[in-house]
């Protein structure tokens, strides 16, 4: 049964641009999305996905391909934002490696092709918010990670779920530094993690990912702040107690562990009130939740959001 989420944040029905323009912009997009793809990687790996349609699309129109990947964090390959996009076609993705496991009755380990095969792809439509305050609209091509925790069945003690990334030197200049601890983690409690809305992405516009956003499988949490979504996963891993996360580890005063977008909350550095959308000209108000308290802000009932961050 699919469940269809509501967004309050919708425009009237007059302010939408006509389902058939919309549809037809979207073909056309993913035709220049399917040739740019073929400069970023193999062409085995620069193949269309099939997807149905998910139970939530944002109402805004979606960024274009080209912004979607060239402007992108992913400190791997470098700090700047231009850099994935310059170095991340050294990386190979085929084969690949991911590994389910921890507190789980049934461990898993899948290889490329596996990753496309574990439900049926859906296309999501999220808004992504950078802490940085810029924000895109997204239409990625995956499945609820739900569908692949159940798969695993974990256990009672499985409270909490701990990704970790690729560490590969050799491909991703920038673990050749010492900005971050490598490989970078990341965290969700096990509700956070069973929700309907999170995601685990691999296309974007009917595409395959490109490197420079996380292929070959990456993560999708739209209501959290964008480096809770992490990239090129290879492990995930169910844990009893909270783990610690890589942005936490370096700057806890900075960093939470849960990362909800809050605009009530300022960033120590910066204000969190608005954001800049990627390809428009001035700032928008900050949506909390981004924009998704109505799906999720329950889970947070009684936990101060101003502490807790």
């Amino acid at each position: 049964m699919l469940i269809r989420l509501t967004d309050r944040t919708a425009p009237a029905p007059s302010e939408i641009t006509p389902e058939a323009l919309w549809r037809s912009r979207r073909d056309v997009l993913r035709g220049a999305a399917a040739g740019a793809l073929s400069l970023w990687l193999p062409p085995a790996l620069a193949a269309p996905l099939k997807a149905s349609p998910g139970p939530f699309q944002a109402s805004e129109k979606p960024s274009t391909f080209d912004e979607i990947t060239r402007y992108n964090n992913f400190y791997e390959f470098g700090s700047g934002k231009e850099d994935p996009a310059k170095y991340a076609g050294s990386l190979v993705v085929r084969p690949w490696t991911l590994t389910v496991g921890g507190h789980v009755q049934k461990p898993l380990t899948l290889d490329y092709d596996a990753l496309f095969r574990v439900a049926p792809l859906q296309e999501r439509v999220y808004r992504l918010r950078c802490v940085e305050g810029w924000s895109m609209v997204i239409p990625w091509v995956g499945f609820e990670l739900s569908a692949l925790l159940k798969q695993a069945q974990p256990t009672s003690k499985g409270r909490f779920v701990q990704f970790v990334t690729l560490e590969r030197p050799s491909q991703m200049p920038g673990q050749r530094t010492g900005l971050l601890p490598w490989p970078y983690r990341e965290g969700l409690r096990i509700d956070e993690a069973m929700h309907p809305l999170t995601l685990l992405a691999v296309g974007l516009y009917g595409q395959t990912l490109p490197a420079q956003n996380g292929a070959p499988i990456r993560l999708v949490v739209p209501w959290k702040y964008g480096f809770k979504s992490i990239k090129s996963i290879v492990a995930i891993n169910l844990v009893e107690h909270q783990p610690t996360t890589t942005w936490q580890s370096v700057n806890p005063r900075e960093y939470g562990f849960f990362a909800n977008v809050n605009p009530a909350v300022d960033h120590p550095r910066w204000s969190q009130a608005n954001e800049r959308r990627i390809g428009e000209f001035g700032r928008r108000p900050t949506l909390p939740f981004n924009g998704y308290a109505r799906e999720v802000a329950s889970m947070y009932s009684g936990l101060d959001l101003k502490r807790w961050i």
